[in-house]
């Protein structure tokens, strides 16, 4: 039913057998069935498909996906090259060079990010065109919970960027203390000078990476 392709998929079988995720197929073969949804459908899992289990060195949690045209492909904050990055990207891509002097790319794909161990999964994975959070609450909250619990199991140290409200309530399910959690504002404009800019959070993932022998993240694009 659905094919990752790597450790996730025998790490969740179980939970695609579950009535809430068969509801939620359900659902989701209405949707795209009768409305425009993003991102397109073979691009749902992008963020598993794309780090698998056991290369998590960093974990960005996203709200939902974009929902305007050609914006979502299944990472989130992340565009498409040739899309002209959204403000919230914007202003990480600002962080970024305020931290560390990176210049901001011209580019919003991130997924080079996710090749390199940073799991970039929003909390819902799907969205109405124009609807943000039009699909909270059908199901998708406690599939990625259960992405969150699988890897708070993991022994090698993981750091879990949380932006927002609806990131920062996974923070319940971070319980081994291996693991470091930054916590912060969102980085939408509406928030981002509430905490996001100034957090120092992409210098410190680095920094608790490498005093845990583990390869640091390129934050360059």
């Amino acid at each position: 039913m659905v094919n990752i392709g790597n450790e996730w998929d025998g790490l969740l079988a179980e939970e695609f057998k579950k009535d809430y995720y068969l509801q939620l197929r359900q659902f989701l073969i209405s949707e795209y069935n009768s409305r425009r949804i993003f991102p397109p459908m073979d691009d749902i899992f992008n963020a598993l498909r794309y780090t698998s289990y056991g290369d998590v060195k960093a974990v960005i949690l996203g709200q939902d996906p974009y929902h305007e045209v050609g914006q979502a492909h299944g990472l989130c904050f992340s565009v498409k090259e040739g899309v002209t990055p959204p403000p919230s990207l914007v202003n990480i891509f600002k962080e970024i060079q305020d931290e560390l002097g990176i210049t901001p790319p011209k580019s919003g794909e991130l997924t080079k990010w996710a090749k390199s161990g940073v799991l970039l999964l929003n909390t819902v994975l799907t969205v109405r065109e124009g609807q943000a959070n039009s699909h909270k609450g059908k199901g998708w909250e406690m599939l990625t919970d259960r992405v969150i619990e699988l890897l708070n199991e993991r022994e090698q140290p993981i750091v879990f960027l949380l932006w927002g409200r609806n990131a920062r309530d996974k923070a319940r399910l971070i319980t081994n203390p291996r693991h470091l959690v930054l916590q912060c504002a969102h980085p939408s404009p509406l928030s981002a000078h509430n905490g996001f800019f100034g957090c120092g959070h992409f210098k410190k993932a680095n920094e608790f990476l490498e005093k845990n022998g583990i390869e640091p993240v390129d934050w360059r694009l």
